[in-house]
This record gives C-alpha cells, sequence and structure tokens, in this order.
C-alpha cells in the first residue's frame, strides 16, 4: 500500500498549516542529530570555558584574572567574526563543524595532560583561550545557519526556535556539569570529560547523511561581500536595535563564571562545592526558561525586551539577597530569563536574515553577544574587586535593565514595535 508521507523533498514545500498532523522537523533523522550534537557541543564547550576560568582563579586568586580568561574568550570573535561569517555563507557548513569540532578535542585534550602534570602555568590558558574564542568564532554561525540545510525551509522557525533554546541550555548546563567535575576530580577531568563530548559530537556531525540535507545558493564570490552583513543590518534598524541590545546584556548580564565565582568564595564561603551549586541551580532555571521559549511561537519585540529588563532585574534582586537559600532561589530566576531573552533574540535575529547572507548576520550578532560576555567579564571583575561583589552585580544588573529601557525607546522612535517576521515556505 502506498504511503499517505511526502518524501522529504516534497515536505519542506508544505506550509505548517497544511502539514500532515505526523510531521515534525524531530521526525528527521538528520535534525535529532543535529539537536544532539548541538546540546552536547553546547554543554562541552562550556565546560571548558568554565574550567579555564576557575583554573586562572587557582592560579592567580584574581577574578580580575578571570575577568581577563573571559575576554580572552570572547573578544576574537569581535575581529574574526565578519570573516567568518563569509567563511559560512561560502564553504558547506558540515564541513567546517566537522574542522572546527577537530580543533576544540585537540585543545581540551592537551589542557587535560598539561593540567594533569602540575606543569600548567596562566599564560597557557589564556593561550587556550584565545585559540578557543577563533573557532568558536567560525563553529558558532555555522551551526546556526546548518539548521535551514538540515529541515528546509517549511518549518524553519519551530526548528530555529527549538535549536536555539537547547543550545542555549547546554550553555547553561555545561557550566554546571564542569562545576560538579572540579569539585569532585579537579579541572584536569572536566577538560578530559570536555574532550570525551566532542568525540561523541564529531561521530553525530559525521553521521548526518548529506543526501538528505537542503543546501542553499552559496555567497557570491567578490568585492564587497564582506561588508555585505554590516551593509544588511545597518538597512534594518530594528534588527540593529535587536543585535544592539543583546551585545549589552552580554556585557552586563552574562557574568556568570565571574560573578558566581566571586559569591562562592568572598560571600558564602562554600568555595568550589557553592560554585557548582550556583551553576546547576541555573541550569535548572534555564531548562525551565528553555522550555517556555519552545512554546512561545514569538515573542515580538517587545516581550525580547521586556525579557531584557526581568533579566537585569532578576541579578539586581539575587545581588540583594540576604540568605544563600534566597540568593539560590533567585539564580534559578536569572537562569529563567537568560534563556527567555536569549532564545527568542536569537531566533528573531536568525528569521529577519535571508537564507544567503544569514551566516554574515549570525556573525555579527554571536560576536557582539558574547564579545559584549568578555567586556563584561572585565567589567564584572574590576567592580567586584573595587566595590565587593554583591554592589558590582547590582550595578552590572542596573545597567541591564537601562540598557532594555533604552533600546525599547529607540525601537518605541522607530515605529510601534511588532512582531519579528516570519519566513513563509514557497508556494
Amino acid at each position: 500500500m502506498p504511503s499517505d508521507r511526502p518524501n522529504s523533498e516534497q515536505s519542506v514545500h508544505l506550509s505548517p498549516d497544511h502539514q500532515p498532523r505526523w510531521y515534525h522537523p524531530l521526525a528527521r533523522h538528520n535534525y535529532r542529530l543535529f539537536l544532539g550534537m548541538q546540546v552536547a557541543g553546547s554543554v562541552g564547550v562550556w565546560m571548558q570555558r568554565l574550567a579555564q576560568d576557575w583554573l586562572v582563579l587557582q592560579l592567580t586568586g584574581s577574578p580580575a584574572a578571570v575577568g581577563v580568561a573571559v575576554a580572552l574568550q570572547f573578544l576574537p570573535m569581535l575581529v574574526v567574526g565578519p570573516l567568518a561569517g563569509l567563511v559560512v555563507d561560502l564553504f558547506p557548513k558540515r564541513r567546517i563543524m566537522l574542522v572546527c569540532q577537530s580543533v576544540i578535542i585537540v585543545l581540551a585534550l592537551g589542557l587535560a595532560a598539561w593540567v594533569a602534570s602540575g606543569s600548567i602555568t596562566v599564560w597557557a590558558v589564556y593561550a587556550s583561550c584565545v585559540a578557543l574564542g577563533i573557532t568558536s568564532a567560525i563553529d558558532g554561525p555555522a551551526r546556526q545557519v546548518f539548521v535551514n540545510e538540515v529541515v528546509g525551509d517549511a518549518y524553519l522557525r519551530p526548528a530555529i526556535g527549538l535549536n536555539n533554546a537547547l543550545a542555549q541550555l547546554g550553555a547553561m548546563a555545561g557550566p554546571a556539569l564542569s562545576g560538579v567535575l572540579i569539585a569532585q576530580a579537579g579541572p584536569a577531568a572536566a577538560f578530559a570529560a570536555n574532550a570525551l563530548i566532542g568525540m561523541a559530537v564529531l561521530g553525530m556531525i559525521a553521521a548526518i547523511r548529506t543526501a538528505e540535507l537542503h543546501p542553499g545558493t552559496p555567497a557570491e564570490r567578490g568585492r564587497g561581500q564582506l561588508l555585505a552583513g554590516f551593509a544588511y543590518v545597518r538597512e534594518r534598524p530594528r534588527l540593529l536595535l535587536l543585535i544592539l541590545l543583546a551585545g549589552l546584556l552580554g556585557a552586563f548580564g552574562m557574568n556568570g563564571p565571574v560573578v558566581l565565582a566571586a559569591f562562592a568564595e568572598r560571600v558564602w564561603h562554600n568555595g568550589v562545592e557553592g560554585f557548582g551549586l550556583f551553576n546547576t541551580v541555573s541550569a535548572v532555571g534555564a531548562l525551565a526558561g528553555a522550555l517556555l521559549a519552545a512554546r512561545l511561537r514569538s515573542m515580538g519585540r517587545r516581550g525580547i525586551v521586556t525579557a531584557a529588563g526581568l533579566f537585569g532585574l532578576s541579578q539586581l534582586v539575587a545581588a540583594l539577597m540576604p540568605t544563600l537559600a534566597l540568593f539560590v532561589a533567585m539564580l534559578a530566576v536569572v537562569g529563567l530569563m537568560t534563556l527567555l531573552f536569549l532564545t527568542s533574540a536569537a531566533t528573531a535575529v536568525q528569521l529577519e536574515a535571508g537564507p544567503a547572507i544569514r551566516g554574515r548576520v549570525m556573525a555579527l550578532y554571536l560576536p557582539l553577544l558574547l564579545g559584549g560576555h568578555a567586556l563584561g567579564g572585565l567589567l564584572a571583575g574590576w567592580l567586584t574587586e573595587q566595590f565587593g561583589v554583591r554592589t558590582g552585580l547590582v550595578v552590572t544588573g542596573g545597567l541591564g535593565m537601562l540598557s532594555a529601557a533604552v533600546i525599547g525607546l529607540l525601537l518605541w522612535l522607530h515605529g510601534r514595535p511588532d512582531r519579528a517576521r516570519t519566513v513563509q515556505p514557497p508556494a
């Protein structure tokens, strides 16, 4: 008996309203593999980042030095980001991901061996931070854009939304897992675990069925292509403001490694165990945020700005909590608001960018977000050293709220904030 299910080439041309009930991106072999590698890869890289941050704190005893490590992990993205976006738009994304994942494995194995030998220096950790930053600048946009090739156009919105939610969840779960491993077995174990995760991710990338992909048209080679992403965003003020908001919240909100390490050492005096607890609770809140974000079809720009303001407010309130129990409870709220904002903002930016230029647009979005995170690490470290841990978090939380208010006002001045444009399936 013939099946009533269309083949993969036919299904991508059906609108969501006309798809059979059984259809969902998760029904695709490639999409399931893609989500698995997204979650695992995100967990592994963020494990590496947190382990590097904690190792720097162990070697130097200085939150400011941790801020330098955070900056060195993310500032390279600002330098190579635009070029990375052009590379993503020009070359096969799957091949790019295979190369980048191999580099990440080598870095993790190298640090695991060096730390285990007892001869690691802070300068070696700093060098690893730079190498990881450059690799992530290329790998991040490639992963974000690759989802289009995996599912096609018809279900791009739910696929991008779920992809962003799970990737951000991995970014919250990675530090939590790293904190537990560091507490139980030391930083070398965290680096070794990331290497093993990286090998699994490499296997998942290799297992993707290339015959079932939907590759888009590569960007044209020639002059001006490197700057095309800048021009595209500049001509769309609302898109530019959303990207700017992500960068500001990256600077004033995504300072967990510095702040949580300082709270564990200087406020609650519970060391690496507290550090692991704080990251675990944040990850639980992030799970709730990821589930909420995945259920929302679209928050619109107004909703994104509101989530950004609540993100900053939750940090400010957490800084003022008088007891450890209340502080830990507020970290769950911070984790929830972090994922709700990051997922909704990333989804809106991706859907507003055309497929042919999406790599270059995301190569502006991700470096600005994570570059802001790098500068925020320096700012949080300096504020902590100069004014204390609580004051530092109050200031950064307040700046996050101010950023949301200013961007919200600018969006209003450019016209009433509307919902992010929905990508229409081909006729």
